[in-house]
């Protein structure tokens, strides 16, 4: 098991090879599974931000197709208040 900040109970110095080993692979798979959370968090991050610049560029579309056709419509002898 791990101590406060994630070390092992046992210190490396004070255990046999084989003992060494078997601490340093805890440590690494607990890193190795903290970087494979990181990854998917990441990965879900940016299907979202995905999603949202797709959403965001349907929305000008639709507003620049909005404007257009206000454009189109609108009587020639009227001005715009901007």
């Amino acid at each position: 098991m791990s101590g406060p900040n994630g070390d092992p109970m046992v210190q490396l110095g004070e255990a046999t090879g084989d003992e060494d080993y078997a601490a340093l692979d805890f440590m690494l798979d607990q890193i190795n599974f903290c970087l494979d959370h990181l990854e998917e968090k990441n990965d879900q991050l940016h299907a979202q931000l995905q999603d949202l610049l797709e959403s965001n560029r349907q929305a000008r579309r639709d507003f620049q197709m909005q404007i257009l056709q206000d454009s189109t419509n609108r009587p020639t002898g009227e001005h715009s208040d901007m």
